[in-house]
């Protein structure tokens, strides 16, 4: 790892926030934002397929949980570039030891942070600001098919939201609760390429 990008783990495995070290001189700073070589052990060697971006106008909204069942599932990398937001992955990995368990980091501009969402958590965060603006790297394009999500209000989650929900979409609102049957996502292939098992939520 070079010194332009230090990883910092979290209690999730595979949950890791980039921290980026800009170069700083009279002219202003000069930063990397993604190295495929550098990173190659948190994205798997996957290539960036599809960068996103968002902005988020009202303060306490929260946008998720969102994920991609397999075979789409994804890593996501997230910068904030405006504003302010507490950026939250769960992890749906079946077998894992921190299987339902959740993290949450802060993301502001100019902290030189990136959250690593990695395959088999669901992805959500609340804007702690007005005009939180995001910037998103991603292993997989966007499978219609393939997308799912969980209530941000899930009791079984209980995630520690900083402020009161001011804003859903209709969608984000009707996403369920997670059954007492879900046993998580099954990440493995078979030789066809076909997932072995995914349960739902």
């Amino acid at each position: 790892m070079s010194q332009r990008l230090r990883l910092r783990s979290t209690a999730l495995d595979g949950v890791v926030v980039v921290e980026r070290r800009p170069i700083v001189d009279e002219r202003g700073w000069f930063e990397r934002l993604f190295c495929a070589r550098e990173l190659e052990s948190l994205t798997g060697g996957k290539p960036i397929v599809q960068i996103n971006r968002s902005l988020t106008y009202r303060r306490g909204t929260v946008r998720g949980l969102h994920y991609q069942r397999p075979p789409h599932a994804e890593v996501k990398l997230v910068t904030c570039l405006r504003g302010e937001i507490f950026d939250v992955a769960v992890d749906l990995r079946a077998g894992s030891p921190t299987f339902l368990q959740w993290h949450g980091e802060r993301l502001s501009a100019g902290d030189g942070q990136m959250l690593v969402v990695p395959e088999g958590c669901a992805h959500g965060f609340q804007a702690l600001s007005d005009d939180a603006e995001l910037f998103y790297l991603n292993t997989a394009e966007y499978a219609p098919a393939s997308e799912a999500g969980l209530h941000p209000e899930d009791p079984r989650l209980a995630i520690a939201w900083p402020l009161a929900i001011t804003v859903l979409s209709p969608r984000d609102r009707v996403h369920p609760s997670i059954s007492a049957s879900f046993e998580g996502l099954q990440l493995g292939m078979n030789r066809t390429g076909n997932t072995i098992a995914d349960d739902e939520p």
